[in-house]
Protein backbone atom coordinates (compact mmCIF):
# COMPACT_ATOMS: atom_id res chain seq x y z
CA UNK A 1 0.00 0.00 0.00
CA UNK A 2 0.85 3.36 -0.63
CA UNK A 3 0.18 6.47 0.97
CA UNK A 4 1.15 10.50 0.83
CA UNK A 5 2.60 11.71 3.96
CA UNK A 6 0.79 14.99 5.26
CA UNK A 7 2.08 17.26 8.09
CA UNK A 8 -0.74 19.50 9.13
CA UNK A 9 0.98 22.77 11.25
CA UNK A 10 -1.07 25.42 11.63
CA UNK A 11 -1.57 28.43 14.37
CA UNK A 12 -5.44 27.31 14.51
CA UNK A 13 -6.97 24.28 13.37
CA UNK A 14 -10.67 22.93 13.24
CA UNK A 15 -11.56 19.40 12.13
CA UNK A 16 -15.41 19.92 12.39
CA UNK A 17 -18.27 17.79 14.60
CA UNK A 18 -22.19 17.99 15.08
CA UNK A 19 -22.73 22.19 15.69
CA UNK A 20 -25.17 21.87 19.44
CA UNK A 21 -27.05 25.27 19.82
CA UNK A 22 -24.29 27.82 19.00
CA UNK A 23 -21.26 25.85 19.52
CA UNK A 24 -19.37 24.34 16.26
CA UNK A 25 -17.37 22.22 18.14
CA UNK A 26 -14.41 20.67 16.96
CA UNK A 27 -13.33 16.69 16.79
CA UNK A 28 -9.83 15.24 17.74
CA UNK A 29 -9.04 14.17 14.25
CA UNK A 30 -9.88 15.23 10.64
CA UNK A 31 -12.95 13.60 9.25
CA UNK A 32 -13.13 11.91 5.88
CA UNK A 33 -15.28 14.93 4.53
CA UNK A 34 -13.06 17.63 5.52
CA UNK A 35 -10.48 15.61 4.02
CA UNK A 36 -12.16 15.21 1.03
CA UNK A 37 -12.70 18.97 0.74
CA UNK A 38 -9.23 19.75 1.41
CA UNK A 39 -8.41 17.69 -1.60
CA UNK A 40 -11.24 18.96 -4.08
CA UNK A 41 -9.68 22.21 -3.54
CA UNK A 42 -6.38 21.45 -4.56
CA UNK A 43 -7.70 20.20 -7.30
CA UNK A 44 -9.58 23.38 -8.32
CA UNK A 45 -12.94 21.37 -8.12
CA UNK A 46 -16.40 23.42 -6.63
CA UNK A 47 -19.04 22.52 -4.75
CA UNK A 48 -21.01 21.99 -7.97
CA UNK A 49 -18.53 18.90 -8.48
CA UNK A 50 -20.88 16.63 -6.34
CA UNK A 51 -19.87 13.42 -8.26
CA UNK A 52 -16.50 13.89 -8.17
CA UNK A 53 -16.31 14.61 -4.17
CA UNK A 54 -18.79 11.64 -3.75
CA UNK A 55 -16.40 9.11 -5.61
CA UNK A 56 -13.08 10.66 -3.79
CA UNK A 57 -14.51 10.62 0.03
CA UNK A 58 -15.92 7.04 -0.97
CA UNK A 59 -12.15 6.12 -2.23
CA UNK A 60 -10.33 8.25 0.64
CA UNK A 61 -8.86 6.29 3.92
CA UNK A 62 -6.19 7.87 6.17
CA UNK A 63 -4.78 7.65 9.70
CA UNK A 64 -3.57 10.94 11.77
CA UNK A 65 -2.11 11.20 14.82
CA UNK A 66 -0.64 14.43 17.37
CA UNK A 67 3.15 15.01 16.95
CA UNK A 68 2.80 17.97 18.91
CA UNK A 69 -0.61 18.01 21.15
CA UNK A 70 -2.91 20.78 20.40
CA UNK A 71 -4.40 23.04 22.44
CA UNK A 72 -7.82 24.36 22.80
CA UNK A 73 -9.08 27.32 21.98
CA UNK A 74 -12.63 28.74 21.85
CA UNK A 75 -13.56 31.92 19.11
CA UNK A 76 -16.61 34.17 20.44
CA UNK A 77 -17.93 35.63 17.90
CA UNK A 78 -21.03 38.13 16.95
CA UNK A 79 -22.86 39.71 14.28
CA UNK A 80 -25.77 42.09 14.16
CA UNK A 81 -28.00 41.15 11.79
CA UNK A 82 -29.81 44.21 12.00
CA UNK A 83 -26.99 46.32 10.09
CA UNK A 84 -28.55 47.43 6.08
CA UNK A 85 -25.75 45.49 4.60
CA UNK A 86 -27.19 42.04 6.40
CA UNK A 87 -30.96 42.27 5.91
CA UNK A 88 -31.06 41.51 2.34
CA UNK A 89 -31.05 38.34 0.70
CA UNK A 90 -27.98 35.96 0.91
CA UNK A 91 -26.60 34.09 -2.20
CA UNK A 92 -26.24 30.49 -1.42
CA UNK A 93 -24.09 27.80 -3.34
CA UNK A 94 -27.32 26.54 -4.98
CA UNK A 95 -27.26 30.05 -7.24
CA UNK A 96 -30.34 30.92 -5.63
CA UNK A 97 -31.17 33.64 -2.69
CA UNK A 98 -32.23 32.76 0.72
CA UNK A 99 -33.87 34.65 3.03
CA UNK A 100 -33.45 34.54 6.85
CA UNK A 101 -36.85 32.76 8.18
CA UNK A 102 -37.94 33.28 12.28
CA UNK A 103 -39.36 35.98 13.97
CA UNK A 104 -37.83 39.34 14.03
CA UNK A 105 -34.61 38.79 16.84
CA UNK A 106 -33.91 35.50 14.93
CA UNK A 107 -33.43 37.34 11.63
CA UNK A 108 -31.75 40.81 12.22
CA UNK A 109 -31.06 40.40 16.50
CA UNK A 110 -27.58 39.78 17.38
CA UNK A 111 -25.97 36.06 17.32
CA UNK A 112 -23.48 34.89 19.12
CA UNK A 113 -21.21 31.57 17.76
CA UNK A 114 -18.60 30.02 19.42
CA UNK A 115 -16.52 27.98 17.39
CA UNK A 116 -13.97 25.49 18.75
CA UNK A 117 -10.49 25.38 17.34
CA UNK A 118 -7.24 23.45 18.42
CA UNK A 119 -3.99 25.58 18.71
CA UNK A 120 0.15 25.36 18.87
CA UNK A 121 -0.74 21.57 17.79
CA UNK A 122 1.14 19.53 15.20
CA UNK A 123 0.11 16.64 13.02
CA UNK A 124 0.84 14.10 11.09
CA UNK A 125 -1.48 12.41 8.44
CA UNK A 126 -1.66 9.25 6.05
CA UNK A 127 -3.69 8.81 3.57
CA UNK A 128 -4.39 6.54 0.41
CA UNK A 129 -6.92 6.03 -2.22
CA UNK A 130 -8.51 2.63 -2.40
CA UNK A 131 -9.85 1.60 -5.89
CA UNK A 132 -9.65 2.95 -9.11
CA UNK A 133 -10.71 6.38 -10.37
CA UNK A 134 -9.66 9.67 -10.37
CA UNK A 135 -7.71 11.29 -9.53
CA UNK A 136 -4.93 8.76 -9.00
CA UNK A 137 -2.62 8.99 -5.55
CA UNK A 138 -0.14 10.45 -7.89
CA UNK A 139 -3.02 13.44 -8.93
CA UNK A 140 -3.05 14.48 -5.49
CA UNK A 141 0.46 14.68 -4.45
CA UNK A 142 0.83 17.35 -7.89
CA UNK A 143 -2.54 18.83 -6.56
CA UNK A 144 -1.10 19.14 -2.85
CA UNK A 145 2.25 20.48 -4.23
CA UNK A 146 0.98 23.27 -6.48
CA UNK A 147 -2.75 23.16 -5.11
CA UNK A 148 -5.40 25.70 -7.20
CA UNK A 149 -6.70 27.61 -4.77
CA UNK A 150 -5.51 28.72 -1.33
CA UNK A 151 -5.92 25.54 1.36
CA UNK A 152 -7.00 25.79 4.74
CA UNK A 153 -7.43 23.11 7.45
CA UNK A 154 -11.23 22.91 8.41
CA UNK A 155 -12.20 26.52 8.97
CA UNK A 156 -10.82 29.12 6.54
CA UNK A 157 -9.35 31.25 8.82
CA UNK A 158 -6.96 28.16 9.59
CA UNK A 159 -4.23 28.85 7.14
CA UNK A 160 -1.29 26.17 7.33
CA UNK A 161 1.92 27.42 8.41
CA UNK A 162 3.99 25.03 5.72
CA UNK A 163 3.33 22.95 2.53
CA UNK A 164 0.88 19.72 3.80
CA UNK A 165 3.53 17.24 1.75
CA UNK A 166 6.27 15.92 4.11
CA UNK A 167 9.02 17.42 2.34
CA UNK A 168 11.56 14.32 2.97
CA UNK A 169 9.43 11.50 2.00
CA UNK A 170 5.97 12.27 1.00
CA UNK A 171 5.09 8.84 -0.04
CA UNK A 172 5.62 5.50 1.74
CA UNK A 173 4.72 2.52 2.13
CA UNK A 174 3.54 -0.10 4.40
CA UNK A 175 1.06 -2.85 4.83
CA UNK A 176 -1.57 -0.75 6.14
CA UNK A 177 -2.49 2.77 7.31
CA UNK A 178 -1.48 2.20 11.18
CA UNK A 179 1.64 1.06 10.32
CA UNK A 180 2.29 3.24 7.77
CA UNK A 181 1.74 6.36 10.01
CA UNK A 182 4.28 4.65 13.16
CA UNK A 183 7.04 4.43 10.56
CA UNK A 184 6.79 7.96 9.96
CA UNK A 185 9.28 10.22 11.90
CA UNK A 186 7.88 12.24 14.53
CA UNK A 187 8.67 15.70 14.28
CA UNK A 188 9.02 18.42 16.96
CA UNK A 189 7.45 21.91 17.29
CA UNK A 190 9.81 23.92 14.46
CA UNK A 191 9.27 20.57 12.27
CA UNK A 192 12.62 18.49 13.10
CA UNK A 193 12.66 14.52 13.75
CA UNK A 194 12.28 13.67 17.07
CA UNK A 195 13.13 10.22 18.02
CA UNK A 196 12.02 8.41 21.32
CA UNK A 197 9.21 9.89 23.32
CA UNK A 198 5.82 8.95 24.50
CA UNK A 199 3.35 7.44 22.29
CA UNK A 200 1.15 9.50 19.99
CA UNK A 201 -2.75 9.75 20.38
CA UNK A 202 -4.00 8.04 16.70
CA UNK A 203 -6.78 7.46 14.68
CA UNK A 204 -6.70 4.83 11.92
CA UNK A 205 -9.16 2.76 9.83
CA UNK A 206 -11.24 -0.06 11.75
CA UNK A 207 -9.91 -2.83 9.42
CA UNK A 208 -6.55 -2.24 10.10
CA UNK A 209 -6.85 -3.92 13.16
CA UNK A 210 -7.30 -3.73 17.33
CA UNK A 211 -4.10 -3.57 18.98
CA UNK A 212 -4.23 -3.61 22.67
CA UNK A 213 -5.66 -0.38 24.44
CA UNK A 214 -7.11 0.75 21.09
CA UNK A 215 -11.10 1.86 20.97
CA UNK A 216 -13.68 1.49 18.37
CA UNK A 217 -15.30 5.09 18.14
CA UNK A 218 -18.26 5.61 15.33
CA UNK A 219 -17.74 9.30 13.91
CA UNK A 220 -20.19 11.05 11.81
CA UNK A 221 -18.04 12.78 9.57
CA UNK A 222 -19.31 12.01 5.77
CA UNK A 223 -21.28 14.14 3.79
CA UNK A 224 -24.01 14.58 0.67
CA UNK A 225 -21.84 16.42 -1.34
CA UNK A 226 -24.87 17.26 -3.67
CA UNK A 227 -26.77 19.24 -0.65
CA UNK A 228 -23.84 19.59 1.61
CA UNK A 229 -24.89 17.88 4.45
CA UNK A 230 -23.70 15.52 7.15
CA UNK A 231 -24.78 11.71 5.31
CA UNK A 232 -23.20 8.83 7.21
CA UNK A 233 -21.06 7.24 10.00
CA UNK A 234 -18.10 4.67 10.10
CA UNK A 235 -16.13 3.20 12.68
CA UNK A 236 -12.60 3.87 13.51
CA UNK A 237 -9.61 2.51 15.58
CA UNK A 238 -8.04 5.24 18.28
CA UNK A 239 -4.88 4.45 20.85
CA UNK A 240 -1.23 5.08 20.47
CA UNK A 241 1.08 4.52 18.11
CA UNK A 242 5.38 4.98 18.32
CA UNK A 243 7.01 4.83 21.97
CA UNK A 244 6.59 2.72 24.24
CA UNK A 245 3.20 2.37 26.01
CA UNK A 246 3.44 2.97 30.21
Amino acid sequence: MKALVLRLDAPLLSFGAPIVDHHGFTDRFPGTAMLTGLLGNALGWRHGDAYRLESLQARLRFAARWDVPPLPLVDYQTVDLGQPKMRQPGWTTRGEPEHRAGGESARFGTHQRWRHHWMDGLMTVVLSLHGNGEPGLGGVEAALRRPTRPLFLGRKACLPARPLLDPETPVREGPSLHAILASVPRWDRHGRPLPGGEPMEACWPAEDGHPPGARTVRVHDLREWATQLPAGSRERREGLVGGSPR
